[in-house]
């Protein structure tokens, strides 16, 4: 099996392999990290990966592209859609009264 593919375009996509490594396109930023949860904030909102042994293997926030490599037993969204969570998934009078 050869290395991760990631789009070269601007985009948000997770791919879970057998449960045990997870590559991630549109990483914003990591906000925390332990050997059970990865807290991400991604393109389209905040990402919790829940597991056990979780390893980042590769990040790099240059491209938004991260690796994690452990046995996977949850991915949850939560905030809002949109780039990084912040305004585009808001609702229509979320965003004319601001």
């Amino acid at each position: 099996m050869g290395e991760p593919e990631f789009p070269t375009s601007d985009g948000h996509r997770v791919v879970v392999n057998n449960r045990e490594t997870v590559n991630i396109s549109g990483v914003v930023h990591v906000e925390s990290y332990d050997d059970q949860v990865i807290v991400l904030e991604t393109e389209l909102g905040t990402l919790n990966i829940q597991g056990e042994e979780l390893n980042i293997k590769q990040l790099n926030l240059e491209q938004g592209s991260l690796t994690v490599e452990g046995l996977v037993t949850g991915l949850t969204y939560t905030g809002e859609r949109g780039r990084g969570g912040r305004g585009r998934g808001r609702g229509f009078f979320d965003r004319i009264f601001r």
